[in-house]
């Protein structure tokens, strides 16, 4: 029977998807998808349910809907809703008419009845019970896609998706999740649009003895008139980190039934997107081996390697196996005090330097020149009173350090500090002092350019120590005076940390906000340069945001915040709390959530890429108890996001440095509470 053969072949391949009618138990597990579109295909081609058919468009396979079907049972053991849901559909729509709806997918209610009644008042009591029968459902309309659901008293109620552009007569995955309050859609793997309902989605609603109808809700009107290759039910999670990123994320997928992955002209599924010459290799992460791909050559750009289908699953051919393997412990240095900031940078004729901002007021800070042989040592000493930052950057062939100070005016009752900036002397080949700047607690700076001209931004903390909620300055580059002058002031609140970045065209700046003097719940923002100025983007709620980390995987682009923790007025402190990731949707372009990490009073992010492969490392400092903690290393998994891979003891972690040498990568840690700092080579395979 082609019904058990498709189960075990789903068993083999530890798919975990349910065939028709699934034991979920009453809690619905978080664990296992259904697979809703294998429902309505049944036995074989020759037995499909009424009202479908399977047709080919470029090569692909998918299921039309001639007529409304026979519900199907799919969840009869769940008494309850899931938490947390996803439903991943794979689609292709030629046309849609603007006021016209149609029904991917409903599931309704069989216990709500109604006596026929030939009068108008019976038709409109009927059309209100087919409403509420509705449990849940999955609609298109126009350039809008709406999710369904039974709301409070059995009203129907919905989220709408805006702009989602899918009647273009081609191939189209979508993940659209439900977690938490918000409803989530992402569309080929690309932008993910978000929407914070007024209402929540309920965590009751029974699916007990409920009954599915794909492609419609079981009448003619509403009739899904496209092509539906994959529609699958993911309880517990939000899916698209399991299907992307994609090479071929129009056809991204969790899974298609095996019905549908060969062309009725024996043409594999991909082929529509190479070359026919090269139909027997696909190249992406998202085709399932199963027996009809047996043979089937797959090629992942991202780990460089090749693989073939043996029937069951996919064997390793040929693969580029230079990976990180470990990290050893390469230099412990000892330094004159705890260390706040690593600023590592190449100074032209002399090499690789470090440079670390010491807390003491009485021993300075240092300056180290990195030797392959002996790694950091000694080389300068620079004069600075509770150093908190340190940035490097050049003009042209010359190369300027400033340092920013914090107290120095504490012992004499005044407000102000003076943050330094110190330029590369050729001729002594030491660091000299150039020019001085009025700061107040300066936690950090940023230098950057913008159509040739160079500027500089300071984080300014606070006034006193009260006083958090202040401006920070943007300084320019003046040729004339050659000095750095006030270009704009930003309101800021308890300003930790500044990131630039470039986007094409667009420059921007973000501020890790920390504190407003009652809560360190508070926005950080971005900006974006407009007309000469920084003029507001977004505001996004951090916790004792206390860094900002732009990177790009690529052409998606993405900001990793590290938040402190959380505290408001005198009440106890909350350390382990999420840090997040957000991507920049380039259509809405607004950045938004992306992942959650655990983190422990995280104070830095630090991105780095080795061959093919992007890593993220988090500096942990305190966990309400101790400073001894680890920091840990992630590395980028595709769908899944960034995955923990090597946890590395430090103490009181205040910066991580990424930096190469001789051929070799590294990475440096400094400590706010203990005299050292420590380098770390990575071992590669």
């Amino acid at each position: 029977m082609m019904s058990s053969l498709l189960l075990s072949q789903l068993l083999l391949l530890s798919l975990r998807v349910v065939f028709m009618t699934a034991d979920l138990g009453e809690q619905c597990p978080d664990s296992v998808p259904v697979d809703l579109l294998s429902a309505v295909l049944k036995k074989d081609a020759s037995a499909f349910t009424s009202g479908v058919e399977v047709r080919s468009s470029g090569g692909l396979r998918g299921v039309h809907f001639t007529g409304p079907h026979d519900p199907v049972s799919l969840l009869s053991d769940c008494e309850r809703s899931p938490k947390d849901f996803s439903i991943v559909v794979t689609l292709k729509v030629a046309h849609m008419a603007q006021k016209k709806s149609e029904y991917i997918f409903t599931m309704m209610d069989p216990k709500i009845t109604l006596e026929e009644k030939d009068d108008d008042e019976g038709s409109r009591l009927r059309n209100n019970a087919e409403h509420r029968r509705l449990l849940l459902g999955l609609r298109l309309s126009g350039k809008r896609l709406h999710l369904l659901f039974r709301g409070e008293r059995g009203v129907t109620e919905q989220q709408v998706f805006r702009g989602a552009q899918l009647a273009d007569n081609r191939w189209h995955t979508l993940v659209l999740s439900v977690v938490g309050h918000q409803g989530r859609l992402t569309v080929d793997c690309g932008s993910l649009r978000e929407i914070l309902p007024s209402r929540p989605f309920p965590s009751d609603l029974s699916f007990h003895l409920s009954r599915f109808h794909i492609g419609s809700r079981g009448r003619w009107k509403g009739l899904f008139t496209g092509l539906l290759r994959q529609l699958v039910l993911v309880p517990g999670s939000d899916a698209t980190h399991q299907i992307c990123p994609s090479a071929q994320a129009q056809l991204a997928s969790l899974f298609v039934p095996p019905l549908l992955l060969s062309d009725v002209a024996g043409k594999n599924p991909a082929s529509q997107l190479i070359p026919e010459s090269e139909t027997r290799v696909s190249v992406g992460l998202e085709q399932m081996c199963s027996e009809p791909l047996r043979g089937q050559l797959r090629f992942n750009p991202l780990r460089k390697a090749l693989y073939v289908c043996d029937g069951t699953s996919w064997v390793t051919v040929l693969e580029d196996r230079k990976r990180l393997d470990y990290v050893e412990e390469r230099q412990v240095l000892s330094t004159s005090s705890e260390t706040h900031d690593i600023e590592v940078f190449q100074v032209q004729g002399v090499g690789l330097m470090a440079a670390m901002a010491h807390r003491s007021t009485t021993s300075g800070s240092a300056v180290y020149r990195w030797s392959q042989q002996n790694g950091f040592q000694p080389y300068q000493n620079l004069s600075t009173h509770g150093a908190l930052a340190l940035r490097h950057f050049n003009m042209g062939k010359k190369t300027f350090l400033v340092v920013s100070n914090c107290n120095i005016g504490a012992s004499v009752g005044k407000e102000i500090d003076v943050s330094v900036i110190y330029k590369w002397s050729r001729k002594s080949k030491q660091f000299v002092r150039f020019q001085t700047l009025e700061t107040h607690c300066a936690r950090d700076w940023e230098a950057f350019k913008i159509h040739r001209h160079t500027y500089l931004v300071v984080a300014n903390h606070r006034k006193g120590q009260n006083n958090h909620t202040i401006d920070s300055v943007v300084y320019k580059w003046n040729k004339p005076t050659k000095s750095f002058e006030v270009h704009q002031r930003l309101r800021t609140s308890g300003a930790y940390d500044w990131e630039s970045f470039k986007v094409g065209p667009y420059h921007f700046l973000v501020v890790a906000n920390a504190f407003d003097g009652v809560t360190t719940s508070v926005d950080s923002v971005i900006y974006v340069w407009v007309d000469g100025s920084f003029r507001v983007l977004q505001t996004i709620k951090t916790f004792c945001a206390t860094d900002w980390e732009m990177f790009q995987i690529g052409t998606r682009v993405f900001l990793v915040v590290a938040n402190g923790h959380r505290l408001h007025g005198n009440g106890p402190g909350q350390y382990a709390i999420n840090s997040t990731i957000y991507e920049l949707d380039m259509i809405e372009q607004v950045f938004v959530r992306f992942q959650d990490i655990v983190t422990y009073s995280a104070v830095d992010w630090e991105f780095f890429s080795l061959g093919e492969e992007y890593f993220l490392v988090v500096a942990n400092s305190f966990n309400g108890e101790s400073y001894s903690l680890n920091s840990v290393l992630y590395r980028w998994q595709g769908y899944e996001g960034f995955v923990p891979v090597h946890w590395l003891p430090t103490i009181g972690c205040s910066d991580w440095e990424f930096f190469s040498a001789g051929g070799d990568s590294y990475l440096i840690y400094s400590s706010a509470k203990a005299p050292l700092a420590k380098v770390f080579k990575l071992k590669m395979y």
